[in-house]
């Protein structure tokens, strides 16, 4: 039985995609994934402990005839079976050979020969899987032959290939490869013709690239995790099968030594001389487990675009960090002592960083994020990506990523600080009081049950309620949602669906637990126009009639104009404004509102389009970057001397508005406006049409 190891097709096309059609990754790609593969490899005590075993025994392998203290022949009559001593480590065998220098004498060979059937099997196993991947015929060929191969009893062969050319330890360890190839064809195929089917290679193919050069160029890449992982597992099973026939007698010829032999030999002498038994199995012990230890780092899944279940350091680490935040004083803030049960989400002073455990520098995220959503009312996080917002949405529900936490301030909910709240408190709470709403309807949906399956289960956790009662909520909320037929949407699987019936599910299931805050993260990006104007209108409908509050995530300032109440303008990692709705869009006094509201064709009616909207210059920077004084500073029309010095969110204009600005007051007086950038020449580019008298400009892309 081969032990496999496969990351998920998911996994596998991240770190094997490109970015643009019929782009080749052989280089920048494979460099990546080597520093991916070195960074989980030294983030593993396990994989680092398996590494220096590793490294150390076949240094001192294939340095044994500079430093062992006896060869492996001499035998030593007068300390027959002695344990350690002065003058053996290790002690002796039945005929008194050093055990030490046996030991590690047969490191070399035993190594060595694991991995003739790591480049057979691996190898062998990797071509089928790519030639079976782009072609069906090729396909059904080769997975029959690899059930036959499946099916031969493996050790009848190698017993039969050793009575035929005898024990020649190379040629048997290539047939096991080739043997092993069969199970390795049939992991790595899966994840092959996952990759084959991804849009980057249709689009390889479009620009006439070959079968070979897709399978080199884009899948293999893509198969390097897998491929890696299997080879660490084979190799410790090729060491434990070359030990095993060692054992029986079918190893390297007397008097060479091996370790299957040896602890065959300690075998006769398991009563009188015990110790025999433990250098030679430990050792061997020890190499499988290193190979299997660095195979378990490598194949563990990426943290990437989704936070997943921490380590129990990074739980450790997190409970620090909210012993921390607990500690600190509370601030002075009427808003922020709110009496339990008001249903008031008041945050203060909020700061999110990387755990400075996880990068040793504790890079900042967020920092200093206030604003307040009483209930019934809907709050907008807005800005560019990058610039904290889903972070922010996160961190109220204690869903951040690991090796991120939140290092500051209060979440004050229902007279409670979230922001000191550990992962057993927050279980009470996530479902119940707050809820969220996904950016993708698809992560929240188990593509394995149907809906009523899920959201029956959901609803009997968090209301308690039997099956019966459930499964007629269940329907109820999916009429709740605007779902015509629920009954039979029910009985569905999440793939059957489209993906605005998907988001009203989801939103159902956010509402299972009939919570009074609900945290939506962009959840009409992935929506076409029609399914997110139903959307937002199902939204404001719930806000009406539940009384529930809402944190909308979002990049859309029109949907900000449609359902929110209030306004908090994000740009890295801070607010820079926030008041109401209305005031904020009429009349802007942060820079970046100004140039967010001048790049959106939607805030100009058809009168007063301008010929060109406006752009804003370079890109948010990132957070090992920011700067002392104003963050936006570098990419502002109206940058000064006085945006060098940190500037506080103070309070400007009526309504109650803050804005993050020195010269927000003068920029409103003055009335001034974000200009739009005229196109450099070096991107005009003149293009007739049919029509002589007519020439059309174009801007060229020089990405």
């Amino acid at each position: 039985m081969i032990p496999t190891v496969a990351p998920s097709p998911a996994d596998a096309d991240q770190t094997g995609s490109t970015t643009a059609a019929g782009a080749s990754m052989p280089r920048s790609g494979k460099a990546a994934l080597a520093r991916f593969s070195r960074h989980r490899l030294l983030g593993s005590p396990g994989a680092v402990a398996g590494l220096l075993w590793l490294a150390a025994l076949v240094i001192a392998s294939l340095t044994a005839p500079l430093w062992l203290p006896f060869k492996t022949e001499d035998q030593d009559f007068t300390a027959v079976l002695s344990g350690p001593t002065a003058a053996h480590w290790l002690g002796t065998d039945e005929l008194g050979r050093d055990i030490l220098s046996r030991i590690f004498a047969a490191a070399a060979g035993t190594l060595g020969t694991s991995l003739i059937t790591v480049i057979v099997g691996v190898g062998l196993g990797t071509l089928l899987a790519m030639a079976a991947a782009g072609a069906e015929r090729t396909e059904a060929v080769i997975s029959r032959i690899t059930e036959v191969m499946m099916s031969l009893p493996g050790t009848v062969i190698i017993l039969a290939v050793i009575g035929a050319v005898g024990t020649n330890i190379p040629l048997i360890m290539a047939i096991l490869g080739v043997l092993m190839s069969a199970g390795i064809y049939r992991v790595i195929l899966g994840q092959a013709k996952s990759l084959q089917s991804q849009l980057y290679v249709d689009a390889a193919k479009v620009d006439g690239l070959s079968p070979v050069g897709i399978s080199v160029r884009h899948v293999l890449p893509g198969l390097a995790n897998t491929i890696v992982v299997q080879a660490a597992l084979i190799f410790a099973v090729g060491m434990l099968i070359q030990a095993g026939l060692a054992f029986i007698g079918f190893g390297p010829p007397l008097p060479q030594p091996s370790w299957g032999g040896m602890i065959q030999g300690a075998s006769q002498h398991v009563y009188d001389a015990p110790w025999m038994m433990v250098p030679t199995g430990a050792v061997l012990a020890l190499t499988v487990l290193s190979a299997n230890a660095i195979g378990n780092a490598l194949g563990k899944a990426p943290n990437a675009a989704a936070p997943h279940l921490p380590s129990a350091a990074a739980r450790r680490q997190r409970a620090k960090s909210a012993a921390a935040v607990a500690a600190t004083p509370a601030p002075n803030d009427a808003e922020a002592q709110e009496a339990p049960g008001s249903g008031t989400l008041s945050v203060r002073n909020l700061s999110v960083g990387v755990d400075s455990a996880s990068t040793g520098n504790g890079v900042a995220l967020v920092t200093g994020v206030s604003f307040t959503v009483a209930p019934g009312t809907v709050l907008g996080l807005v800005g560019e990506s990058g610039c904290g917002k889903t972070m922010t949405a996160l961190s109220l529900l204690g869903l951040l990523p690991s090796g991120v936490s939140v290092t500051g301030g209060q979440i004050r909910w229902n007279g409670r600080n979230l922001a000191a709240a550990t992962d057993k408190d927050m279980e009470g709470i996530r479902g119940r009081d707050i809820a969220l709403i996904s950016q993708e309807p698809m992560r929240a949906l188990d593509p394995m049950f149907t809906v009523g399956y899920q959201l029956t289960a959901a609803i009997r956790r968090l209301r308690g309620m039997g099956r019966t009662e459930a499964r007629t909520e269940a329907r109820n909320l999916l009429e709740k949602v605007g779902i015509v037929d629920a009954q039979r949407i029910l009985k569905t699987y999440p793939h059957q669906i489209s993906g605005g019936m998907a988001q009203r599910v989801a939103i159902a299931l956010a509402l299972s637990g009939q919570p009074r805050l609900l945290v939506a993260d962009e959840p009409t990006t992935a929506l076409d126009v029609t399914v997110q104007a139903e959307i937002l209108s199902l939204l404001r409908a719930l806000v009406k009639d539940t009384g529930m509050s809402v944190v909308m995530v979002t990049h859309d300032l029109g949907v900000v104009a449609d359902i929110c109440d209030q306004v908090a303008v994000m740009y890295a990692g801070q607010v820079v404004e926030n008041g109401k709705t209305a005031a904020i869009l009429d009349n802007p006094r942060h820079p970046y509102t100004l140039a967010l509201l001048a790049a959106d064709p939607h805030a100009n009616d058809a009168d007063n389009m301008p010929e060109r909207l406006a752009t804003i210059q370079g890109q948010v920077p990132q957070p090992k970057d920011w700067p002392t004084g104003c963050r936006f500073a570098a990419r502002c029309q109206f940058a000064g001397s006085a945006c060098t010095d940190p500037v506080p969110l103070l309070a400007s204009g009526t309504g109650g508005g803050l804005v993050r600005c020195v010269k927000a007051d003068q920029l409103a007086v003055e009335g001034m406006d974000w200009l739009a950038t005229d196109v450099p020449a070096a991107r005009l580019l003149p293009v007739s049409t049919a029509t002589p008298q007519h020439t059309t400009v174009i801007e060229k892309d020089l990405a």
